[in-house]
């Protein structure tokens, strides 16, 4: 099969080719993990032998994203930026994020708390104590992370798409204001690992750390679709409506 523009490689073993072509219930047995994007894209199952390309026409969305979205989830490597990807795009880049917020935030996090509490709990002394300042710290960037999202860069790119002029706001404030919630889950996950004591049940590390390692896939897709497809496409906009008050 030979690979035009507008395939995209897939995951790392046999090189699984992603094509507008291809149907798309073979998309989602190539990696169940893109389940999560139909779900995000309010992109219901039951849909027989549509194709993708069939799929993005009647949801209204273009392949080209839908695509690159699929082989972020589905590759090691960085996606390489679409070029045939436009500012029109953001609207359904913005409700895949906002959709991701809120399945972080009502789904995976409150399990994630659970087996949290559980195993802090069946800690002791000064362990119980690190792990509760800790864990209660990331909650609190986690939930200040997402809540500027939704406050700030999503109204402010709106904003933009409306026609509306930047003031004294730009993407670049997001880019250098974004906390490095992935780094400090990294962290949280390394005390779990490394520094607990023998006392604290291994069944209980064992259910944190199969959670704290899904989240932190998802959590650094999340950050890839953020920094590789949002901001490009967001500065492309600014520069756009510079132009047109020339």
């Amino acid at each position: 099969m030979k690979q035009t523009e507008n395939t995209f490689a897939g995951s790392d073993e046999g090189r699984q080719l992603f094509s507008p072509g291809m149907k798309l219930a073979d998309l989602i047995e190539s990696n169940y993990e893109l389940l999560a994007i139909l779900s995000r894209l309010s992109i219901p199952l039951g849909f027989g032998e549509t194709s993708v390309g069939e799929m993005c026409r009647r949801h209204n969305l273009s392949p080209e994203l839908f695509l690159l979205i699929c082989r972020i989830y589905s590759s090691a490597e960085p996606a390489s930026p679409c070029e045939s990807l436009a500012p029109a795009d953001l609207g359904h880049i913005m409700r895949y994020l906002h959709a991701s917020h809120v399945y972080y935030l009502q789904t995976v996090l409150p399990r994630l708390d659970a087996r949290m509490e559980a195993m802090i709990e069946a800690c002791e002394g000064v362990h119980r104590k690190i792990l509760h300042s800790f864990f209660a710290d990331y909650r609190r960037e986690v939930d200040n992370h997402f809540d500027y999202e939704e406050r700030i860069v999503f109204p402010y790119v709106r904003s933009l798409l409306e026609g509306g002029q930047p003031g004294n706001y730009n993407i670049l404030c997001f880019e250098d204001n974004h906390s490095d919630i992935d780094g400090k889950l990294s962290d949280l996950k390394s005390i779990v690992i490394k520094y607990l004591p023998e006392s604290c049940p291994a069944e209980l590390r064992h259910e944190v750390l199969f959670e704290i390692f899904r989240f932190e896939e998802d959590l650094r897709k999340h950050t890839e679709i953020e920094n590789g497809i949002l901001i490009p496409l967001v500065e492309k906009l600014e520069k756009d409506g510079k132009r047109t008050d020339l």
